[in-house]
């Protein structure tokens, strides 16, 4: 998330992505806070979804017969 800007209206500060506003809030330090968090979110929801398209990696569709199913 690299092209967005923090803007002050007021007394308040408006996140900006793209030139879409995304989030008002009172405080800029809560405001650059909240921006690095979702930067971390987004770069481990990327990294997820490359694991998952690897081809190295199978998932078992069910329990198998020795395991019992948990509900």
């Amino acid at each position: 998330m690299t092209n967005y800007t923090i803007v002050r209206i007021g007394n308040e500060y408006i996140v900006q992505v793209d030139d879409k506003s995304v989030l008002k809030i009172s405080s800029r330090r809560k405001a650059v806070k909240l921006v690095t968090d979702a930067a971390e979110l987004l770069d481990q929801e990327t990294t997820v979804q490359q694991v998952d398209d690897s081809p190295s990696i199978s998932r078992a569709s069910d329990a198998g017969p020795d395991m019992p199913e948990v509900s």
